[in-house]
């Protein structure tokens, strides 16, 4: 096997394995993969590695008709504009939550606390990758303070209690985006329902090319993720992700701008 076929097995032994994780990285690397290996087979290998992401299969699509530098570009210059629009809600001393890790969330985050703003941040711990502590991680390096926790307490990361206060947003990424609503790591349903019953305003901060006009197969993972070593007749449900309904959004922030879901949808209609 030559050097750049190894290279092309690496990156998918990576992305199936979340080693990479998050929508954008895997879109990237994916892209970086097929400039290795650019045939119709690896483009489809790609594509199935991680069935719930869009953004994947986009820059596939463009990468025959578009520069590699181009693409590239595109990410970059949507998180500008992405931070600068989150950058605008954030108050002073105010509590964000946040589930998983979602570079948009984070990386603007990371913006409004360089540029002066006073926040904190609750967030849950994701399992059983604990992608939540890659998130939280990232913030304490820069500064944010940060309180994480277990996967079944979201509720008390959410509301008052003896040690704790009521957030006053949520941030949540997206895997996908559909005319119907999001997808996101399987939680996002059961707080964005809180969050709805609540009056707790949730965001999703999420680029544009995650919006997809076809059906969205949603991933579902091995059980020894889970459970290592279980009794072979115990039955392991391990979803990755979930579906969110617009109706529980109260906006999305887009490289397109701070929308109503609707009025998003209308900006990415073709």
């Amino acid at each position: 096997m030559d050097k750049k076929r190894q290279a092309f097995e690496k990156i998918c032994k990576d992305i199936k394995s979340i080693k990479i994780q998050g929508a954008r990285n895997v879109a990237k690397a994916g892209l970086k993969a097929y400039t290795l290996n650019p045939s119709m087979q690896a483009k489809r290998k790609l594509i199935g590695l991680r069935p719930t992401e869009p953004m994947l299969k986009h820059v596939l699509e463009l990468a025959d008709s578009h520069p590699y530098k181009e693409i590239l570009t595109h990410f970059d210059q949507s998180q500008k504009k992405i931070n600068l629009l989150v950058l605008k809600i954030i108050k002073n001393k105010e509590i964000i939550f946040t589930h998983c890790h979602s570079t948009n969330v984070v990386r603007s985050l990371i913006y409004a606390k360089k540029k002066g703003k006073n926040f904190a941040v609750h967030n849950t711990e994701t399992r059983p990758l604990f992608q939540g502590r890659t998130t939280a991680k990232e913030l304490e390096k820069n500064k944010i303070p940060v309180t994480i926790f277990v996967d079944s307490a979201f509720a008390s990361a959410l509301f008052k209690s003896q040690t704790t206060k009521k957030v006053d947003k949520i941030f949540l990424g997206a895997d996908a985006l559909t005319s119907s609503g999001i997808i996101n790591k399987v939680g996002s349903r059961a707080i964005a329902e809180l969050a709805h019953n609540h009056h707790i305003p949730l965001f999703v901060i999420a680029d544009s090319w995650k919006y997809s006009k076809e059906p969205i197969l949603i991933e579902s993972r091995k059980g020894s993720e889970v459970w290592q070593g279980a009794p072979k007749k115990i039955k392991i449900k391990n979803p990755a992700f979930e579906f969110v309904p617009k109706n529980y959004i109260t906006k999305i922030i887009t490289e397109k701008g701070n929308n109503s879901y609707d009025a998003f949808l209308k900006k990415v209609a073709h």
